[in-house]
């Protein structure tokens, strides 16, 4: 079984910070980790391969850095690691990332999964898992808790939000993954060594047969015009008591300042 992960590198949510002047991140000297979900998405395939054999591919989109957040995967037991970078890419909106990451599959060639964890917590859209299935045309299992391979077919079991629903598809698919799906393992000595020999391969746009009006900028339909911190709110209170109390405190506040 050839499943493939797919991963981000995003900054340490402890360290966010936002420069005033462009509205966007500011990720020089910031520590970047491997996106949460992605840990569970790749823990997810290691498993998926102890049981049926196969191999593990990971790979991102980023700059040379993000070769650390491939290292990680191989080291939990990820089997190789491919880095799609290009400076064309820079920009990218989730449809030109989901179009970047397709191409790069598409050139790995074969594979039977494709494994996302459910959202990037830089970014929150939860678009990428399913935009890429909808360019490689296969089906997609979003929000998964419990996978289950039979030959090939694929029982997907997803959260909902206050229930759980089971669906069956064919492979190959692409599924996206929540932290609720299992626990990820600790890299071990010999996963930590063979990470630090492993060569990382790097892609551009040219190596994958990506058109250019479908990276980077150019091939964003969405911008963002604005990031900012909310500034802090003023005269805030913490109401202490039990559930009861604090409800009876919230409603009289709530009434005093006429919002009820």
């Amino acid at each position: 079984m050839n499943i493939i992960v797919c991963i981000k590198q995003v900054p340490d949510t402890t360290n966010v910070k936002i420069d005033p002047k462009t509205n966007t991140l500011i990720r020089e000297g910031v520590k970047s980790i491997v996106n949460p979900f992605d840990e569970n998405a790749i823990e997810e395939a290691i498993r998926l391969k102890e049981a049926h054999g196969g191999k593990v591919t990971v790979i991102t989109m980023g700059p040379a850095q993000a070769t650390e957040a491939l290292k990680s995967a191989i080291a939990m037991g990820a089997d190789e690691g491919i880095l799609i970078s290009d400076r064309a890419f820079a920009g990218a909106d989730t449809w030109a990332t989901s179009y970047t990451l397709s191409q790069a599959i598409k050139k790995i060639g074969t594979f039977d999964l494709v494994l996302f964890g459910k959202q990037a917590i830089d970014g929150d859209t939860a678009q990428v898992g399913p935009g890429v299935a909808e360019f490689l045309d296969i089906p997609q299992v979003t929000f998964a808790i419990k996978i289950d391979i039979d030959g090939n077919k694929i029982k997907v079991k997803r959260q909902l939000e206050e229930s759980a629903e089971i669906v069956e598809t064919t492979l190959p698919a692409a599924v996206t993954v929540i932290k609720q799906i299992n626990e990820p393992r600790l890299p071990s000595l010999k996963g930590q060594m063979r990470a630090k020999k492993a060569e990382i391969q790097m892609w551009t746009a040219e190596a994958i047969l990506a058109d250019a009006e479908n990276i980077g900028l150019k091939g964003s339909p969405t911008q963002v015009v604005r990031i900012f911190t909310p500034p802090p709110r003023g005269n805030s209170e913490m109401l202490e008591g039990d559930i009861d109390e604090i409800s009876v405190k919230l409603f009289n506040k709530l009434k005093e300042q006429k919002i009820i």
